[in-house]
């Protein structure tokens, strides 16, 4: 599994209590360039990352360490969600570690103006899914609905299908398929 620094030194800054701007302070750097490694605009240096690490404080070991669950463990904590998307898109799939996943369910993050892309999806199986925050754009064959925060949706995937989040805040859809597709 690919660690993210952005999202991960942004989680343990804010586990740290420290604003960006005080973190910068402390390491002799500016709060953008903090901003930037964050939303993975840049990527830092070793060098760069160990200072910063040092400050909060950290090890670079302890930043990089893979937690992953136990073969037992029946949850996972946000980290150990692989990201499978790209992109515009971002799916944390649920239940990767587990032998036997009979569900594919994907908690779905689509940025202001992601889309699926312009050729229609289709494949064998179903597909459902709630809108957690935002709305999203769906179209289904021929037939387009806005979903609102608290809406869902369910049909057979081989209808074609296109998902789009044409508002100016993220998407967030806890989705499911069958059978386990990812």
């Amino acid at each position: 599994m690919e660690t993210e620094i952005g999202p991960r030194f942004k989680a343990l800054r804010e586990h740290a209590g420290l604003s960006q701007r005080e973190l910068a302070k402390r390491a002799g750097v500016t709060n953008g360039f903090i901003s930037q490694i964050e939303s993975n605009a840049v990527s830092p240096s070793v060098a760069s990352l160990s200072k910063l690490l040092s400050k909060i404080p950290s090890s670079m070991a302890e930043f990089f360490a893979v937690d992953e669950p136990r073969p037992d463990q029946f949850f996972s904590r946000k980290q150990q969600q692989p990201e499978i998307g790209r992109g515009k898109i971002s799916y944390r799939q649920i239940g990767h570690y587990h032998d036997d996943r009979q569900i594919g369910m994907l908690r779905e993050t689509l940025a202001p103006g992601a889309d699926t892309g312009d050729e229609m999806l289709a494949h064998e199986g179903q597909e459902c899914g709630v809108i957690v925050q935002g709305e999203l754009e769906l179209t289904v064959d021929n037939e387009v609905v806005t979903l609102y925060e608290g809406d869902s949706y369910y049909f057979d995937s081989t209808r074609t299908h296109r998902f789009r989040n044409t508002s100016d805040i993220d998407c967030i859809i806890v989705s499911a398929n069958s059978p386990a597709s990812f």
